[in-house]
């Protein structure tokens, strides 16, 4: 068992986003004073045409990364289709620490594209995949928690020191450090989703039996195997397991 990478969780807020509809605005409209000598035929009441504001343009939001957290989870009420050819496919669960306002249904949802994506494990056709909902039967559990409580499981699950940075892969599942899917690596250039891939793609490597590699090569791809966040020893930051030929991305054991 081994440390893994990690990677951050944006999110976008506008008023479209917020339910109870978007802002309003309204003027009161005044009546013309009749004439002195005509009896004014009444002037129809003026209906105000509202001023719209603007919708704001969305803007791009850090989550609040606490130090530690409740300590509980919620699964999210998510459900897929399996993805790969593997005659088992791996069920799994994701689940969110509370208090972090973190959508499980959201993460859940970004977690089964990763894994569903061309370039990820299912290019093995011995690998599949379903993500079940809260209740279903699964094999693993995905684990979104703050730094001290994902500190805390490692520690129970593969007395692995974490020190607040780190994921892990535990006896039934993958703990993903909130710190990283949200902030991501200073090794790691490329857009947060790419790095929560490789995350997802790090730990569920060690699940199916992969082990710590190094850098194959400068210039080359780094393998997802290869712990990025440690430096990238001349490689180029990567987050698949295989290349967009098709071949296993890979390197000397490390």
């Amino acid at each position: 068992m081994a440390v893994g990478l990690l990677g951050p969780v944006a999110y976008f807020l506008g008023a479209q986003h917020l339910p109870g509809g978007g802002p309003s605005d309204a003027s009161s409209g005044a009546t013309r004073p009749p004439s002195a000598h005509v009896s004014p035929t009444p002037a129809p009441a003026v209906t105000p045409t509202p001023t719209p504001t603007p919708t704001p343009t969305p803007s791009r939001t850090e989550l609040d990364v606490p130090p530690t957290g409740s300590g509980t989870f919620v699964t999210a009420q998510a459900s897929g289709s399996t993805v790969g050819n593997g005659s088992r496919p791996l069920r799994y669960v994701v689940q969110v620490e509370t208090g972090l306002g973190l959508s499980p249904s959201q993460a859940a949802s970004e977690i089964a594209g990763i894994l569903g994506a061309p370039r990820g494990w299912t290019h093995d056709p011995d690998n599949a995949f379903q993500l079940v909902g809260a209740g279903a039967a699964h094999d693993l559990t995905v684990k979104i928690a703050t730094p001290g409580t994902a500190d805390s499981l490692c520690w129970a699950g593969i007395q692995q020191d974490t020190g607040g940075e780190y994921n892990c892969e535990v006896p039934g599942g993958v703990v993903v450090n909130l710190k990283r899917w949200v902030k991501g690596s200073p090794t790691f250039d490329g857009p947060i989703h790419d790095y929560r891939a490789l995350i997802i793609n790090h730990e569920m490597g060690h699940y199916l039996g992969h082990s710590h590699v190094t850098c194959g090569g400068a210039g080359r791809l780094a393998p997802v195997m290869m712990q990025q966040i440690k430096g990238l020893h001349g490689c180029v930051a990567n987050a698949w397991p295989y290349d967009e030929n098709g071949d296993f991305v890979t390197g000397p054991p490390a």
